[in-house]
């Protein structure tokens, strides 16, 4: 995983912030090849929560993770938790690593 133990610090405290102590995020995508370079922070994010206030919790966690991490392409991909898995789900939970 190409992350530092600070970035994933930032990253899980962030996230509670944001969705609540409940919500578990994963690190998935070309950050999870150690062998690889580069390449954007993605993040899969499962939490309870209507539609409106998910969005709202996920624009408030990039912002924070924007100030925080400094200026890096940052990805969010959100899971309202017991909804049907999308394909980009079902690969973030095969292939990322929960924080």
């Amino acid at each position: 995983m190409r992350l530092t133990t600070e970035q994933r610090s930032v990253i899980v405290e962030e996230t509670a912030h944001a969705f609540g102590p409940t919500a578990s995020v994963r690190l998935f995508g070309s950050r999870v090849d150690d062998a690889g370079r580069g390449g954007d922070i993605d993040l899969h994010v499962e939490a309870e929560g209507s539609p409106a206030e998910l969005l709202e919790r996920e624009l408030a966690l990039y912002a924070r993770l924007l100030r925080r991490l400094g200026d890096r392409r940052i990805d969010i991909v959100v899971l309202p938790r017991g909804a049907a898995l999308r394909p980009i789900d079902e690969q973030a939970r095969r292939n990322g690593v929960l924080l």
